[in-house]
């Protein structure tokens, strides 16, 4: 009778280890999704930026040009 307490007793252990775990790498995967999205995000912030600066500096030479 034992026995089969113990033999209850590991399977029911086993179970949860195991559901724990898919559990962490489910949680794993999604968080690497997001730092995923959020590189890219800032890539393209970046890329955005040195637009931005190039914009800014044809806007004052063509200032520049067309002064009086």
């Amino acid at each position: 009778m034992a026995l089969l307490g113990f033999a209850g007793t590991l399977m029911g252990s086993l179970l949860g280890v195991v559901a724990a775990q898919k559990l962490t790498q489910y949680r794993l995967a999604q968080l690497e999704e997001k730092v995923n999205r959020h590189n890219n995000l800032v890539e393209r912030t970046y890329k955005l930026e040195g637009q931005l600066a190039e914009c800014c500096h044809d806007i004052k030479e063509l200032k520049a040009y067309h002064k009086p």
